[in-house]
């Protein structure tokens, strides 16, 4: 289907006309340099060039009046729109906030048999759930003493992951701000549909920073329906060894007392989500295998109609009328060029 963009641009077409009524008359001066080989074409044979002139007055007029009409034509943007396409928007708008701050580097937890940080577990565990989460839009904030918005809502899972991966423990400082977090999650997914709001916060100790606490974050995050699923993640105990790596002076401690289970249950509660506990990596993968299967809310499909601008042609037509009248005013010239002249005119008597 064709469609006109600026349609209103039909009105500038008698604008050449107008020019011709109000503007005053040119009035016409004797040229300061006598060129009496004009004359001489002239008396050649005058009837003959009179009605050259007359006819390529009109043929320029028409052909001028047409360069115009496609300039206009032009001007309106002439687009051509496609069958509209519909674009799925089944899912949800799942926001990930993910803790990278200084704590997230203790290696209590296992990947092959091999104790590695809590944040390596986190990447393999969460990049394996943003891939599996075809049809959502998801987004990821990364917080620390900060928090920040790392990707914002996209069906882009690729760039997720991959930014994801790329994180570093304390880029976003050594404290941790999971109010600031929740606030940040709340400001970008306000204006998402209220069925669809999710947020999955993953933290491994309690709120030491920012401007807001979780729990009044919490509140807000209620008031404008968004669902909060926490997670505590980390072991309840780990050998440290002794001198020299030996057993000697070795000792068994808690690396998560410093996690908030009353608070992250709270804000859990507060919004109608859940709180999980992660001990290990398997435990990990369960839950976020549990929260993969939250049911999908249908949305209103969106569509995207093709459009393929066409103004070009017009355009194209306009300046080779242009071109062809220009040639046309210059060839009379070319011929009094070639004309030979007499002596006498050559003289300028």
């Amino acid at each position: 289907m064709l469609e006109l963009v600026w349609p209103w641009a039909f009105l500038l077409t008698p604008l050449p006309l107008l020019v011709y009524f109000i503007m005053p008359t040119a009035t016409r001066e004797d040229a300061a340099l006598h060129a009496p080989f004009y004359q001489r074409l002239a008396s050649i044979n005058p009837t003959s060039l009179s009605r050259t002139r007359q006819t390529n007055n009109r043929l320029n007029l028409w052909l001028g009046i047409i360069a115009w009409l496609f300039l206009i034509l032009a001007a309106t943007q002439p687009q051509w729109l496609g069958e509209p396409v519909s674009l799925p928007t089944t899912g949800r708008d799942l926001m990930l906030a993910v803790d990278i701050s200084g704590s997230m580097k203790v290696e209590d937890l296992q990947l092959d048999d091999q104790a590695v940080t809590r944040l390596a577990v986190v990447k393999k565990v969460v990049s394996e759930f943003i891939e599996r989460r075809k049809g959502d839009r998801i987004g990821l904030i990364l917080f620390g003493s900060n928090a920040y918005l790392q990707v914002p809502l996209t069906f882009d899972r690729n760039t997720v992951k991959t930014l994801l991966l790329e994180s570093q423990i304390g880029f976003a400082g050594e404290q941790t701000a999971i109010g600031n977090a929740i606030g940040l999650a709340v400001k970008r997914l306000r204006n998402r549909p209220q069925q669809s709001r999710v947020l999955i916060l993953l933290t491994d100790g309690a709120n030491t920073a920012g401007e807001i606490e979780p729990l009044k974050a919490a509140e807000i995050a209620a008031q404008e329906t968004i669902k909060i699923h926490t997670i505590g993640v980390g072991a309840n105990e780990m050998i440290t060894p002794g001198l020299f790596g030996s057993n000697f002076g070795s000792r068994r401690v808690n690396p998560s007392a410093d996690l908030d289970e009353t608070t992250l249950k709270g804000i859990a509660t507060a919004t109608g989500g859940q709180y999980f506990r992660a001990h290990n990596t398997e435990q990990l993968t369960q839950i976020y295998a549990l929260l993969d299967q939250i049911e999908p809310v249908k949305q209103d499909d969106e569509l995207f109609i093709p459009k393929r601008s066409l103004y070009i042609w017009p355009l194209a037509f306009s300046l080779l009328i242009s071109l062809l009248i220009t040639t046309m005013k210059l060839k009379p010239t070319r011929l009094l060029m070639r004309a030979p002249l007499s002596k006498k005119e050559v003289a300028g008597g």
